[in-house]
């Protein structure tokens, strides 16, 4: 399978298993939250080796009196932003994994069922733009969880709102996503976006799903399926 360079599959065994459970119908709602978690997990270690670098910090002092020189991460102004809901699965991890508290900022997107459009019906980034005022700039670094990645408009339009808000460097996880959906994602702004992704499917229904995928992944976190 032949993807754009700014894609990178996880080929990590414990994630690969994982995966694999995640897919199955038998899963239930509280096994289906952990997994995401995990997986998030798995991705967003990836992830971060590639785009945070280490940097020095001030000196510290271990419990029994010896001086260190403590160890930061660059950059430092960098935004969560979980695409609402089945993103707000994969916040936990990412917020673990980093090792200072960092802003979470939701935009709300659904896809319109007759188009596969994407709608936008919330967004609470600090005034949308990072000109309207000021110390309400835009992050260095914006991370974007979006677990089920198929058409890829959704994702489209997150890095397109994210750019217009002045980010210069986007970061998408997810933990699956269909190659022509992930494509198309990748396509928009490259030179700036990197996507990470637990695993790939080629095919996608002819209503957006994934095929084989893993089905709706907000409906089985929230209990909604059939809703």
């Amino acid at each position: 399978m032949s993807l754009p360079p700014n894609v990178h599959v996880s080929k990590h065994p414990c994630l690969l298993a994982k995966l694999s459970r995640l897919r199955s119908d038998e899963t239930q709602a509280r096994e289906v939250k952990s997994l995401v978690h995990e997986i998030s997990l798995v991705v967003g270690c990836e992830a971060f080796a590639s785009a945070l670098t280490v940097a020095d910090g001030p000196n510290g002092k271990t419990p029994i009196g010896y001086e260190y020189t403590t160890t930061t991460t660059e950059p430092q102004e960098i935004s969560i932003v979980p695409i609402l809901r089945s993103g707000l699965g994969m916040v936990d991890a990412i917020q673990t994994l980093l090792p200072t508290p960092v802003p979470v900022h939701h935009l709300g997107l659904y896809r319109e069922p007759s188009t596969l459009q994407p709608v936008e019906y919330y967004n609470n980034l600090p005034n949308h733009t990072a000109t309207n005022q000021s110390g309400a700039h835009a992050s260095s670094l914006a991370i974007i969880l979006d677990p089920v990645i198929a058409t890829g408009g959704t994702c489209v339009a997150a890095i397109q709102t994210l750019k217009e808000w002045g980010v210069k460097k986007i970061v998408v996880m997810s933990v699956i996503a269909a190659s022509e959906g992930v494509r198309r994602a990748a396509a928009e702004w490259p030179e700036a976006v990197e996507i990470w992704v637990g695993g790939v499917d080629n095919e996608l229904t002819s209503s957006g799903m994934i095929k084989p995928g893993l089905g709706d992944i907000g409906d089985r976190i929230f209990l909604t399926i059939g809703k």
